[in-house]
């Protein structure tokens, strides 16, 4: 199993949802987060003064697949994440080792 991890524009977070369920996707997590990448923040003008905010609003966006499932789900994040813009976001992948549904007590990918 794989944990998909993406963090991406608040105003894409519909398009991607719509696009997972799409693609058969059953269960994720959703974070509201804040950072910078190599966009460095953003300048902002409030009354004539010019302020520079560095940490920049995302959701991130975590899904539980498994391995044979992790390519495909990648492509519909990004294709459904993408605006061609500097700070469109960040897809990772992590090992998930094993997995328990708390109600039922299934382990590994039968949790899923």
């Amino acid at each position: 199993m794989k944990m998909v991890s993406c963090i991406i524009r608040p105003e894409k977070l519909e398009a991607v949802t719509d696009a997972l369920n799409g693609a058969h996707v059953v269960g994720m997590t959703l974070s509201d987060v804040r950072g910078f990448g190599r966009q460095k923040g953003q300048v902002e003008h409030y009354r004539g003064g010019e302020y520079t905010i560095r940490f920049i609003a995302k959701v991130k966006v975590d899904v539980v697949v498994q391995d044979e499932d992790v390519a495909k789900v990648m492509g519909v994040i990004a294709e459904a994440a993408r605006t061609g813009n500097v700070g469109d976001g960040k897809i990772f992948v992590v090992d998930v080792p094993n997995a328990l549904r708390i109600r039922t007590g299934e382990k590994g990918t039968a949790a899923l």
